[in-house]
This record gives structure tokens, sequence and C-alpha cells, in this order.
């Protein structure tokens, strides 16, 4: 790890001409590099007060959840524009009927994708199915 090249108000500062990186923005991995680095250099006659280093575990851990969310938006951007693209289109599905306990496929067009608790389920008549249930999909 390089060594700081200046520092300013307890913040280290380091040459970083040597790696060039894709963005300008602070990542977690980065934060959390520049917050042990910041540890480890601290001047043992002032050490790093209580309130300081509270505020910055906690600005670490908005980093990562923020990260943590864009990843899942990200993800569910993408999953929603491939269950959108259903609309439409018929669909078979399977369930377990409650009476007889065996399989029972059944069918019918997507009318729309609605998502209840984290989970998509597109819209057949007048029942929400979810996507794992799907086992055929065509248009007619």
């Amino acid at each position: 790890m390089a060594s700081p090249v200046g520092v300013s108000n307890g913040t280290y500062y380091y040459n970083n001409t040597s790696r060039k990186t894709g963005s300008s923005n602070l990542g977690r991995d980065e934060f959390l590099k520049i917050l042990v680095t910041q540890i480890s250099h601290q001047d043992p006659t002032q050490p790093l007060q209580d309130k300081e280093f509270i505020a910055q575990m906690a600005q670490f851990t908005s980093v990562e959840q923020l990260s943590n969310m864009a990843t899942e938006m990200r993800m569910l951007r993408q999953s929603i524009g491939w269950s959108s693209s259903l609309i439409g289109k018929s669909i078979n599905w399977t369930l377990i009927d409650p009476e007889s306990q065996q399989e029972v496929v059944k069918s019918g067009q997507v009318t729309a994708i609605n998502i209840k608790d984290g989970q998509q389920y597109v819209h057949v008549g007048d029942q929400d199915v979810p996507l794992e249930q799907i086992s055929k999909i065509w248009e007619e």
C-alpha cells in the first residue's frame, strides 16, 4: 500500500499516479482502505477521537448500504425488463391442487406484472402467478 504524501485535518492524501481507475467515485473498498490506513498511521499522542471514529464507521455503513441498494435496483430493473416482455404472451404454469395434492397445469394470457414483497408475479385472469411456476411461454 502506498504511503501518505500529505495530511490535512486528519485526512491522509496519497499519490495515486501509478494506478488509475475508471471512476472518480469512492467505492466501499477504497473507503475501507483509506479508513484502515488512517487508523494505522494515526499519531499515538493524538489518537482518533471516539466521535470521529463512530462518524467514519457510520459513513462506511452508509456506503455499503447504498452499494447493496444500487445492486438490488439494477437486478430488479433487469428482471422487470425481462418479465414485462411477457405481457400479451400466453403461458402455462404448474401448481399443486390443494385438495388432490396433484400437479395441475393451467394456461392463460399475461395482462400485467405485479411486484409483492420483492417477488414478481405475472397477472393472468384473476390470478397472480410467481415467475418460478411458469413452465411454457408462447405467442398466439
